[in-house]
């Protein structure tokens, strides 16, 4: 749902790192820790494995959607395709931050067969509006996951809002879940926006896998499908899609500090003040592909996503020790800080009127 930032860096910017520094409690402090516990090593083993496996349910839901004949069997399918197409996202995302592959052409080979061909979204635009994020997250006008002209999060936006979109402001906790139901067609029109408008040798590349990759699609879904039949399985499949990269992604950040786009706040405080961790267990590390372990993500986006839970005791210990707040909770009660956080801007709105 986030705009495409007003100027798009080059592909292989990645998100900024901060000026070393060997004051005690320096985020080059930590990153030693981090380091010298060998978490900031390739895991390939690790995501061999979670390739080949994400790859053989794809496989089962795919082989389901061009043989099955029952319309119901079709339906159920597209909700366990849904599922699959989140966890290929995920490898996306960290192939994006160079976990799974560092540099080459084998990196540029993998982010555009998780991202252009097998979700439909371009990896160029992906990597680049998430740099921007992980560069100033929850910063006002710098980071783009807050920059949704239908959804505020900031009192400065609330008081900013004009026309149609101050009503929805108004009430967004109650129209946001209807609006995640299109994020994923969201991502898909901003994909081929981008690319249609710089009209560079990566747009060459891109824009024909997008094309196959709807195409294909397609094509799977009209074997045993009607045209309507296939309608609903595409719309059901990107609807669910959307809310679960929603569900996922939005515990992270949403409801913590909003800092203006002149904060003083130094890389390390910025990354922690403004993410939440939920509590990790096996089940809630796979279903949300690590991005539970937010403020170690975002302090080092190269750390394997197996490698993140070793990380946190790191990182926490380092927080309680220099008195900077680390803040995890279970997975619904950051749903309800998100909710309590927008009714609390949506009266920010209404007190305009």
């Amino acid at each position: 749902m986030a705009a495409i930032p007003a100027a798009i860096p080059t592909f292989r910017a990645q998100a900024a790192s901060p000026r070393p520094s060997d004051e005690p409690g320096s985020y080059a402090e930590l990153k030693r820790s981090i380091a010298a516990a060998g978490l900031l090593r390739a895991q390939p083993a690790y995501y061999t494995r979670k390739l080949l496996f994400t790859g053989a349910l794809l496989c089962l839901s795919l082989g389901v959607l061009a043989l099955a004949r029952s319309s119901w069997l079709q339906l159920a399918n597209a909700v366990f395709l849904a599922f699959v197409f989140t966890q290929i996202a995920f490898l996306a995302h960290d192939a994006g931050h160079r976990q799974i592959i560092r540099r080459g052409l084998a990196y540029e080979a993998l982010s555009l067969t998780l991202g252009n061909v097998l979700l439909g979204i371009s990896a160029r635009w992906w990597t680049e509006k998430h740099n921007a994020h992980h560069s100033h997250p929850n910063q006002d006008d710098l980071d783009p996951d807050i920059d949704i002209p239908v959804i505020v999060f900031s009192p400065e936006q609330a008081r900013a809002m004009h026309g149609v979109w101050r009503v929805v402001g108004a009430y967004q906790a109650y129209v946001l879940v209807p609006l995640l139901f299109v994020q994923s067609f969201s991502m898909r029109v901003m994909s081929v926006r981008l690319l249609l408008i710089e009209h560079s040798r990566r747009s060459l590349v891109e824009l024909p896998l997008l094309a196959a990759q709807i195409a294909v699609y397609w094509w799977l879904l009209l074997q045993r499908l009607s045209v309507p039949e296939a309608l609903g399985v595409f719309v059901l499949t990107q609807a669910l899609l959307g809310v679960y990269l929603a569900a996922a992604f939005a515990p992270n950040h949403k409801g913590m500090p909003v800092l203006p786009s002149d904060s003083p706040l130094d890389f390390l405080q910025r990354q922690v003040l403004t993410a939440r961790n939920v509590y990790g267990h096996p089940v809630t590390d796979f279903c949300f592909g690590g991005l539970n372990y937010q403020i170690e993500h975002h302090l080092f986006p190269i750390v394997p996503r197996n490698r993140l839970k070793d990380a946190q005791r790191i990182v926490r210990a380092f927080c309680a020790e220099h008195d900077i707040p680390y803040h995890e909770t279970s997975l619904g009660n950051s749903y309800r800080e998100v909710f309590a956080h927008l009714n609390a801007m949506s009266r920010i709105v209404r007190a305009r009127d």
